[in-house]
């Protein structure tokens, strides 16, 4: 059951429209010029002038003008170079320690949700309904692989080591020192009765929800009625019991129903993508000025504070690791970038 507010698989897919008209390109390039090797691998001036284009059409729907968009874009040509030669990094690395098959897992998955939501019933028929929206599911692939791999990469190599990292008594302190970062949030403890979606009709899904919400109200016992619907597998040890959530971390399609149930309530039917959830509200609790000790929020705080920083530093320590060759009609632009702290001058 996904309460919490996670990264929105429409976010990517609305991003990658703005490939299909570039991976349906159909000029013939003789010689693609080479604007920057990457240890084995190359970033070419076709790549380059790709991601260009996305980020003018992404500032022409902002309000720019075509020019306005494309002057814009050109300025920043340096960063765009920049950015590129750190992610090939970053795919590179994610080869090296062999990240592929958690990454092919998530996609997979996102695949599989995206079907769900849309209520159809095999991933053939998912691409084919994205193919007659113009949008090829190949090209979704891939930038969801680059997207993974640099957060898994990250994850691994600097952020997990940092929120690990911090000792008792400097997480004691910076808590000691930050105490209004951490005062009380409000909460709200609940259980769920949770049907299944897959290979059932959702109508008939509907139907047997709503019986049971009335069930409920009318003074039916939760638990039993938990026990005897629920499709999670262990229902029979929790009796539908969820625990305590953060009113600020929970999506729009939890918060909005439980906004006004009172404790002891149980919401209407919630659809979402794996089926339908019934919510019932244990208890409540206020927002408040005291300040709450949570070793894992303080070691979040204390990471965040710091994470920019040390991703710089990973990135540079790539850099200072490879072979990394600009052309020489890019080099004013890209050098300054991506060398200034590691390197005085390029070798």
């Amino acid at each position: 059951m996904k309460f919490f507010k996670s990264p929105i698989l429409i976010i990517a897919f609305l991003f990658l429209m703005n490939f299909s008209a570039i991976g349906q390109e159909t000029e013939l390039k003789v010689v693609d010029e080479v604007v920057a090797q990457v240890n084995d691998n190359v970033i070419t001036l076709s790549s380059v002038k790709r991601y260009s284009r996305v980020f003018v059409e992404a500032l022409v729907k902002e309000g720019k003008t075509q020019e306005q968009a494309q002057a814009t874009v050109d300025s920043k040509m340096g960063e765009l170079i920049a950015n590129l030669v750190n992610e090939e990094l970053i795919m590179q690395k994610g080869k090296e320690i062999g990240i592929d098959t958690d990454v092919d897992a998530e996609i997979n998955q996102r695949f599989l949700q995206m079907m769900k939501e849309n209520n159809l019933r095999s991933l053939e028929k998912l691409f084919e309904a994205m193919r007659a929206e113009g949008i090829e599911p190949d090209q979704i692939r891939e930038e969801w692989r680059r997207q993974l791999t640099r957060d898994f990469v990250m994850q691994r190599d600097v952020y997990s080591k940092i929120y690990w990292g911090w000792t008792a008594k400097e997480i004691k302190d910076y808590y000691e020192k930050n105490k209004a970062k951490f005062t009380k949030p409000e909460t709200v403890t609940i259980s769920e009765i949770f049907l299944n979606l897959a290979g059932r009709d959702i109508e008939q899904l509907r139907e047997k929800a709503k019986k049971i919400v009335e069930q409920i109200r009318a003074g039916g016992d939760f638990e039993k009625i938990a026990v005897e619907n629920s499709d999670r597998q262990d229902v029979n040890t929790t009796k539908g019991k969820v625990g305590v959530l953060k009113i600020s971390e929970l999506t729009e399609v939890f918060a909005k129903p439980l906004k006004d149930v009172k404790i002891g309530g149980v919401t209407d039917p919630i659809e979402i993508a794996e089926g339908i959830e019934i919510l019932r509200v244990d208890d409540r609790s206020a927002a408040s000025n005291e300040s709450v000790f949570d070793e894992s929020e303080v070691r979040r705080a204390m990471t965040a504070e710091i994470s920019t920083d040390e991703a710089k530093k990973y990135y540079a320590k790539l850099r200072e690791e490879s072979y990394i060759k600009i052309n020489e009609t890019y080099r004013p632009l890209v050098a300054p970038l991506l060398f200034a702290e590691e390197r005085k001058s390029e070798k």
